[in-house]
């Protein structure tokens, strides 16, 4: 009798396992967005963008970058725990050349509850950016960035933990538009 029981335990330990992996995987899957749907758009576009580096690709990736650099060795550090950075962006030769209607299929995305929206500045002239995070436990799991002006659409989405303070390294790295987020000033000390 104390066999049964003890490949049940077993049996139930395996199974925790499997279901523990399987959140963690849904919460990354539940990060990336879906952006196939914007596609057709190159077509269009004068200038096209696409990014896709997984997980697998960002851990080569990162092995060349030096550690000697300090730069390259800040963005080794901040890429280390990322599931992927997948970017599309399009550039158009004309104003209106993509839709409301291709903005809202990425925004319906970003309505799930686990998505805070950190940032949104509209501009008639020059278009909007959007910053959003997804959070998880009090950590930062994703990270979405949409900004939309008359002759430019870019889309970027970084999966896994990140930085906010030190996002701003990974600004012209891996096809991440120059997005002008900067450090926070560094107090000055008093003598």
């Amino acid at each position: 009798m104390k066999k049964p029981v003890h490949s049940l335990l077993k049996l139930g330990a395996l199974l925790t396992v499997v279901l523990a992996c399987a959140a963690v995987k849904a919460q990354g899957q539940a990060a990336r967005l879906q952006l196939s749907q914007l596609d057709n758009l190159a077509s269009r576009a004068s200038e096209t963008v696409d990014v896709t580096i997984d997980e697998r690709l960002m851990q080569l990736t990162a092995k060349f970058f030096s550690d000697k650099d300090q730069d390259e060795a800040e963005v080794k550090r901040l890429i280390a725990g990322l599931k992927g950075i997948y970017v599309k962006s399009f550039e158009f030769e004309k104003e209106n050349e993509y839709s409301t209607a291709d903005v809202e299929s990425i925004r319906s995305q970003l309505r799930n509850p686990s998505w805070t929206r950190i940032l949104n500045v509209t501009s008639r002239r020059e278009g909007s950016i959007e910053i959003y995070v997804m959070t998880d436990g009090g950590q930062v799991g994703g990270l979405a960035v949409l900004a939309a002006d008359p002759k430019e659409f870019t889309v970027v989405n970084i999966i896994g933990p990140v930085d906010l303070e030190k996002l701003s390294k990974l600004e012209g790295q891996f096809g991440v538009p120059d997005l002008e987020i900067d450090s926070p000033p560094k107090s000055k000390q008093k003598n």
